[in-house]
């Protein structure tokens, strides 16, 4: 049996995937097994959470399902008050027969006339007459349930459709991460977009390493994880979060990448999940947006393109072209030799020009811009 390149690829792309706990759409690849049964019933009495997480084609089908068998039921009904009034066509009334509903005569016109009540069509062909008591009281029913049904559906599928998670969807991370210098600091950076000129209020930054380690007690931990700090050149609260930002990670003696090299960071076994909570401005709704970084999406000795320049008429403009392209940087080879072996930190301080917009001399060559 022969295997192809493509083959060996893309076994290699599933065996990452499965190796990750949260995917690059922030899907988390996790399940439960063993769970007793009684738990189940705890998904039943919190109902209104199931019904707004479960999938949407389950959700169209219990849209479905309610009406149609509430129509039939009822038309059911309506078919057993008729027939115990003597109204259908086979039971033969009398000419002078007054009929608990005009023109019920069969279960068909009961099943019609069950759907034109509780959709209040009301084609005119069929109508209730005062002379039932049940039918009356059963009207009053069918009405009650039929709007219960209608604002409970109608509730689950417009929290689906404002579910905070489809405000994730416009925010977008790089595909790749870099470690390359920065500010006088060995930095591991992401980029991070907001593709909706609405902001995202109160943003916060923040990442966690998973990886398995093994304690002095000969314990191992599959899933151990260790905060990482991330934050922008203002900070990591309470982000301005109007444009394009590049987090970056200070790679210092407390940080996990310190002991980790240019040669043996691919070897490494970990994931990288970064995190950001906000507000949307536009629904003042909570949500959290993540991704996460095998050591095969890190780059090291890279930079990203600059994205941001400034238009003649004096707009800031973004390149999305430019957002996860990469370009080798000077780096040391490891964190241990950039913070202790002279020569080894020094990199190239020039920009990259983005050809795509104006180039605007800025007399200030700091690597910070301020705006």
């Amino acid at each position: 049996m022969t295997f192809s390149a493509s083959s060996f690829d893309r076994l290699a792309e599933r065996r990452i995937r499965r190796a990750r706990l949260v995917a690059k759409d922030g899907r988390c690849n996790i399940e439960y097994g063993n769970v007793k049964y009684s738990k189940h019933f705890a998904f039943l009495a919190d109902f209104w959470t199931t019904f707004v997480e479960i999938r949407w084609r389950f959700v169209l089908f219990f849209f479905i399902a309610s009406f149609t068998l509430s129509w039939f039921i009822f038309g059911l009904l309506w078919y057993w008050i008729a027939r115990s009034n003597g109204d259908l066509t086979w039971q033969s009334p009398p000419e002078d027969h007054t009929p608990c509903v005009d023109n019920v005569v069969g279960l068909t016109t009961a099943f019609l006339y069950s759907l034109e009540t509780q959709t209040t069509i009301g084609y005119g062909g069929r109508a209730i007459t005062p002379l039932c008591p049940g039918a009356v009281a059963l009207i009053i029913i069918q009405s009650l349930i039929g709007a219960i049904i209608n604002c409970f559906m109608c509730g689950v599928i417009l929290s689906k459709i404002s579910l905070p998670k489809k405000r994730a969807k416009t925010i977008t991370f790089s595909d790749m991460a870099v470690i390359c210098p920065k500010n006088g600091a060995l930095c591991l950076s992401i980029r991070l977009a907001n593709l909706r000129k609405t902001l995202m209020i109160g943003s916060q930054i923040y990442g966690k390493l998973l990886r398995t380690t093994n304690t002095p007690d000969g314990e191992t931990i599959i899933m151990d994880q260790v905060n990482i700090d991330f934050m922008v050149d203002a900070g990591k609260d309470n982000l301005f979060f109007v444009c394009p930002l590049t987090l970056y990670h200070i790679i210092d003696k407390s940080s996990p990448f310190f002991e980790m090299a240019v040669d043996t960071m691919h070897k490494q076994e970990f994931e990288l999940v970064v995190f950001l909570d906000g507000t949307a401005e536009s629904t003042s709704s909570s949500c959290q947006v993540r991704t996460s970084f095998i050591p095969q999406e890190i780059m090291w000795g890279y930079n990203f393109l600059p994205i941001i320049s400034r238009s003649k008429e004096g707009k800031y403009r973004v390149d999305f072209s430019n957002f996860s392209k990469v370009v080798p940087v000077a780096t040391a080879h490891c964190a241990y030799c950039f913070h202790n072996i002279k020569g080894h930190h020094h990199h190239s301080r020039d920009g990259c020009d983005n050809q795509s917009f104006e180039v605007i001399d800025i007399p200030d060559h700091s690597n910070i811009t301020k705006m």
